[in-house]
């Protein structure tokens, strides 16, 4: 994949909206096989935006949220499976230095990400716990063993499983009163496998397949942050809104997407009762103006919460969460409204609509999930 033209002075979402053209041509092969985006990632290593987020003193270029939901937003309109895995790569990159992990875990990460394009991605969920934001205890389980501490179980949904250098797993120790938190395993490390699980409706080349751990022998120290889990409750502003926000932005892109595909054939499509483009109907300019409608509101909520994280004011949990699912809604009814003006050609799989509504649906998974955002915010409302 070339990408000579990206210049270091071009900006980071000119670099990413060049790749994500790049992107689009191989992302339907992509996502027929399943495969992992491997050049994909290649060419985001090449482009200098595996490290957007890491801050400048580990080597990366610091970039705050408002600039990493632009680029999260190109990529996703040129391959969203990609783009959800940089998502997890700038969501714990940015937030890792803010916790409670100790320095020299934080400067491992972090530098390898900057030195040599490593990917990170946090392992929550399992297949009896689902996500962990609804309540209970990992079945993943960290012993203590000689010098440090062994691992054992199963993580679901694993996105980059194929491409990770290091996974931030949430695990309970075997303690009589059990701590439960972060584990940060290498990936290379003996015992960790990859279960190939990921056969999915949308985002199929993500590689957010199983993970099994069996016996994964970690230094003490890699036991990154390890609380009571009462202390869990709840996710600080600062968290919540990069996912949430960039998570927006990844499903804005894909209905980016599906805009500039449906406006490109109603500009070709000249029926022969008619003579001349769909596009110079004004039903069709109409119906047009509403997808754009959607994606326009989506671009100013993401910039605007984006700009208030910036600036040290983040949202609460609650409007983030709100923000994510409003954005998502309109992103699939965009998409939706795309679908509905090309009639049978949106559903035959030779062209791209098709799979950006696959890949848009998928939006509605990701925490916090509908019910939750606002179940949230009515309790937040009530004082609850």
């Amino acid at each position: 994949m070339l990408i000579s033209s990206l210049t270091p002075v071009a900006s980071e979402p000119e670099r990413a909206r060049a790749l994500a053209d790049l992107f689009a041509a191989d992302a339907g092969a992509l996502d027929a096989g399943g495969h992992f985006p491997h050049d994909h990632i290649a060419a985001l290593r090449r482009a200098g935006l595996l490290a957007l987020t890491v801050p400048v003193r580990f080597g990366g270029a610091g970039r705050g949220l408002a600039v990493a939901a632009e680029v999260i937003r190109e990529i996703g309109r040129g391959d969203p499976s990609t783009g959800l895995v940089l998502v997890m790569q700038y969501a714990q990159l940015a937030t890792l230095h803010r916790g409670r992990w100790p320095a020299a875990l934080v400067a491992r990460v972090a530098t390898g990400a900057a030195e040599r394009g490593e990917l990170v991605n946090a392992l929550r969920v399992e297949p009896d716990l689902g996500t962990p934001l609804r309540g209970g205890l990992p079945a993943t389980t960290a012993r203590r063993g000689e010098g440090g501490w062994h691992l054992s179980g199963r993580k679901i949904y694993s996105t980059g499983s194929e491409g990770l250098s290091w996974g931030i797993v949430w695990a309970r120790t075997d303690e009589e009163t059990p701590r439960v938190g972060q584990f940060l395993v290498p990936f290379s490390a003996e015992g960790v496998r990859i279960e190939r699980s990921w056969d999915t409706l949308g985002l199929r080349s993500s590689s957010s397949h199983d993970v099994i751990f069996e016996d994964v022998a970690l230094p003490a120290e890699y036991a990154a942050d390890l609380r009571r889990p009462e202390e869990w409750a709840g996710q600080g502003g600062d968290a919540s809104a990069w996912i949430g926000l960039l998570i927006a932005a990844l499903y804005t892109g894909v209905a980016e997407a599906g805009r500039d595909w449906i406006a490109g054939f109603l500009t070709a499509r000249v029926p022969a009762n008619l003579g001349k483009p769909l596009a110079e109907l004004p039903r069709m300019q109409e119906a047009l103006g509403a997808i754009e409608e959607r994606i326009a509101v989506n671009r100013r909520l993401i910039g605007s919460a984006a700009a208030e994280v910036d600036a040290g004011h983040p949202p609460a949990a609650s409007e983030t969460g709100l923000i994510k699912h409003v954005a998502t809604e309109n992103a699939i009814a965009a998409v939706e409204g795309a679908v509905r003006l090309a009639g049978n050609h949106a559903i035959a799989r030779r062209n791209p609509l098709e799979r950006h509504l696959r890949d848009v649906l998928c939006g509605r998974i990701h925490s916090p999930q509908e019910d939750t955002a606002l179940i949230t915010a009515g309790r937040a409302v009530l004082g609850l």
